[in-house]
């Protein structure tokens, strides 16, 4: 009897234990090849593939954040979006497969995301850097991805200050070739033009002292302008549309001290230059003065700038420093870009004199000859109200003095 029972027992035990394994269901297994796409300044699509649960548990926070405090959604999908992101910000995300309500998988290995720029700010905030135009510290003038740099052949003076320019185009948009003069833009568009000094410009590594931003936003059709003033920190500008002196000393390439007492312009004075028929107008961002250095080309091949195929039939304005052009072509760059502004049709000094010093305008129709005994005088000292030009500047700049100069005395 106690065979049988045994034996019993065993056959109940077998039996009992093969049951168990026909029932066991596979551990749930865990997503693969995490991705992000759709990246944005808020938003970031992540996706995996689809290894057939029933649902997805996807949690996410801060990098760095500990599984459990974070935010969790769950998905039916292989795929979801993450919003109300915070841009330039780093976020950790882990995914869980939900096989069963019994039967879950270990959360993914840590995947990170980072949320792209803020897009520009097509305002007049406060400060500068409420406007987005820059990443990283603000005094590096970093451009947003966003934003792009841009230079002119020949500069404007202004008392010997370096100037950092970028245009900021609404995403999705470009600026469209019209003629060699100022492209179209499109509303929205950002214009910044910052001044500054080297501390010692034999080596730039030794820093720079920030002074002003100069902003035009085209709003409606019609630009706006308004000028950001540098704290001394150098940690951001904020916008103060009046006047102001900032005194600046620094040391130029030939190791000599200088000293400025740099002028900032009103929004008036601006005004004045920025004047075209009472209207509002860019000075330098046209297309013949950025043609060198294939810096149109470049801005074609990276969407900033259509309806133009080919850069070389775009006109050029010389370099005024560069000796391979004439005299002539030489000093008539460095009138358009210093003086053309205001001596114009549409200028402000269009009913105070027949100057006219667009590089385009031939020479007879120019008075630069009836007028050359009054351009020397108004050039060589620094004497305002009666100096040349009025605004925007508090010495003589010799150097293109002397190349004016030079220009003048063959024209008899």
């Amino acid at each position: 009897m106690k065979s049988y029972l045994f034996a019993a027992c065993m056959l109940f035990l077998v039996m009992s234990c093969s049951s168990d394994d026909d029932v066991t269901v596979p551990q749930c297994a865990k997503p693969t090849n995490v991705s992000a796409s759709a990246v944005t300044f808020e938003s970031a699509t992540i996706s995996w593939n689809d290894n057939n649960a029933s649902s997805y548990t996807v949690e996410f926070g801060l990098s760095g954040f500990t599984i459990g405090s974070g935010t969790t959604s769950n998905t039916n999908e292989n795929s979801i979006m993450l919003s109300g992101l915070t841009a330039n910000t780093s976020y950790d995300v882990y995914i869980k497969s939900n096989c069963s309500s019994t039967n879950t998988s270990m959360y993914t290995n840590t995947f990170t995301v980072t949320t792209a720029a803020p897009l520009v700010v097509p305002q007049f905030m406060p400060n500068l850097s409420e406007l987005n135009l820059f990443t990283g510290d603000l005094e590096n003038l970093t451009p947003s991805p966003y934003a792009f740099v841009y230079d002119l052949n020949t500069p404007l003076f202004t008392d010997y200050a370096y100037k950092h320019r970028v245009i900021a185009l609404p995403p999705g948009t470009t600026m469209d070739y019209v003629d060699n003069g100022f492209p179209d833009f499109p509303d929205n568009t950002v214009i910044a033009k910052s001044f500054y000094y080297f501390n010692d410009e034999r080596n730039e590594s030794l820093g720079k002292k920030l002074i002003e931003t100069r902003i035009l936003i085209k709003v409606a059709g019609e630009w706006e302008l308004g000028n950001y003033k540098w704290n001394e920190a150098q940690t951001d500008a904020v916008l103060d549309n009046t006047t102001g002196t900032v005194p600046v000393t620094y040391i130029n390439a030939s190791g000599n001290t200088q000293n400025v007492n740099y002028v900032i312009p009103s929004a008036n004075q601006c005004f004045d230059c920025h004047n075209n028929e009472n209207i509002v107008t860019p000075i330098g961002p046209k297309l013949r003065t950025m043609n060198f250095d294939n810096q149109l080309q470049d801005f074609i091949d990276a969407g900033h700038l259509s309806n133009l195929t080919d850069p070389n039939t775009v006109t050029v304005l010389p370099n005024w420093e560069d000796d391979s052009y004439t005299l002539e072509q030489r000093a008539r760059a460095y009138f358009d870009v210093n003086c053309a502004h205001c001596h114009s049709d549409g200028g402000f000094c269009q009913f105070q004199t027949l100057l006219r010093l667009t590089y385009e305008t031939p020479f007879e129709d120019s008075y630069i000859f009836e007028s050359k005994d009054e351009i020397d005088t108004r050039m060589e000292t620094f004497n305002p109200p009666y100096t040349m030009p009025l605004i925007g500047t508090t010495m003589v700049h010799d150097e293109g003095y002397a190349l004016i100069r030079s220009y003048l005395s063959t024209l008899e």
